[in-house]
């Protein structure tokens, strides 16, 4: 008898002919994250079992559990000796005195002589007899007992820690996500990871009007996106004479909306460049004045690129609720300024006007934009050292 870690598929098995597609994405995905744990991976259509050493079980466990494409994640015992007393035997140990239980049975070897449900008469008498102050529940047991009969042996556990569900990250290609150093645009990168797709990350900065603090502050984001399997790479931006140039020369009440369509001229051309298939944001319909319909309309007017917003029809507190569960919402909030946060005008348009911003770009000099690219600094997240740094 070993321990042996069983995955269970979320979403994917409902994708029939391509189903061992995802199942081979979602075995790179947990080959990376467990490398450091020599891990051995059986997989078939329906299950995964992964062999670790017992004393890194919990610890990859966890890890597992953050990988998407996922549903739960079980602790077994495994035995090669099928008989119904090994059966028995090795069930004892998942229960404990006092508690309502259930035995349930998955006789994938039809083989097998026993039809499931003798199996779980079996296993559930024994418990009764061997187990004090034990009782059956079979609509809402305290501890359920999974027996899974397989060609290979047999498989007993208790119930599963819940996974992250979705689809293996990089099943559905790549895009470009815009991540500022605020609370929601992690979590939209969460949830379109959670839909396989893999990220890089687009980082506006203005030095010296923002620091290098805030730069540190969205490394440390986008690792926590690389902690759910995302291998991207952090493109920093030196935005400071467009947007300096935007300040000086162009209508006040205008910037936020122009300074916008700048980044979305600069978004989608790197987009292009990384071989990414959309654009990513945070944005949630009306939580400030570049988010209303009218404003997202004009800023959407300098790109033909699909523009991903997972938290249009989020509210704050969800954003906020999400952003503690993945483990982001600390870093957020640290009080370093980004470049959508200075030069932030009195009264900004919440209804702009195409036209009118479209006249005012005329007076902007757009080789800064030109300029801004070739400078792009990218930081590889998978270095030891933030100092493992090059240029697009």
């Amino acid at each position: 008898m070993k321990k042996v870690i069983m995955i269970k598929y979320g979403e994917l098995t409902t994708k029939k002919d391509n189903r061992n597609f995802f199942i081979n994405t979602l075995v790179k995905n947990i080959e990376k994250v467990l490398s450091s744990f020599n891990p051995v991976i059986l997989k078939d259509y329906f299950r995964m079992f992964i062999s670790v050493e017992d004393i890194y079980i919990d610890e990859c466990t966890d890890l597992l559990s953050k990988v998407f494409g996922i549903l739960e994640v079980c602790i077994c015992y495994f035995s090669e000796d099928k008989r119904i007393e090994t059966i028995c035997d090795i069930s004892k140990s998942l229960v404990s005195s006092g508690v309502t239980f259930k035995v349930q049975t998955n006789r994938s070897d039809k083989s097998y002589p026993v039809p499931s449900m003798d199996i779980s008469r079996s296993v559930g008498s024994f418990l009764l007899r061997n187990v004090d102050n034990l009782s059956v529940d079979v609509h809402n047991p305290q501890v359920l007992v999974n027996v899974e009969i397989r060609k290979e042996g047999v498989y007993i556990y208790n119930k599963g820690i819940k996974g992250s569900c979705g689809y293996p990250t990089g099943s559905l290609g790549k895009a470009l996500l815009m991540l500022s150093g605020g609370i929601d645009s992690v979590v939209a990168g969460y949830l379109t990871m959670k839909r396989g797709v893999r990220l890089d990350f687009l980082y506006f900065e203005s030095l010296p009007h923002t620091s290098l603090e805030a730069r540190n502050k969205v490394i440390e984001l986008a690792k926590v996106l690389k902690k759910y399997g995302n291998n991207g790479k952090l493109l920093v931006v030196p935005f400071t004479k467009i947007q300096e140039s935007i300040y000086r020369d162009l209508d006040n009440q205008y910037m936020i909306t122009l300074m916008r369509r700048m980044m979305y001229r600069i978004g989608q051309r790197v987009a292009k460049k990384r071989n990414c298939l959309a654009l990513v944001n945070g944005e949630s319909i009306g939580q400030v004045a570049s988010q209303t319909l009218t404003s997202i309309r004009v800023v959407n007017d300098v790109t033909n690129y699909p523009i991903i917003r997972p938290l249009a029809s989020f509210d704050k507190i969800e954003i906020m609720d999400m952003a503690r569960k993945i483990g982001s919402y600390d870093i957020s909030i640290l009080p370093y300024e980004d470049c959508c946060t200075i030069f932030v005008p009195t009264h900004p348009v919440i209804n702009p006007n195409l036209d009118h911003a479209r006249s005012e770009e005329e007076k902007f000099d757009f080789s800064l934009i030109d300029e801004a690219i070739e400078n792009i600094l990218i930081i590889d997240l998978d270095k030891e050292s933030d100092e493992e740094e090059n240029y697009l």
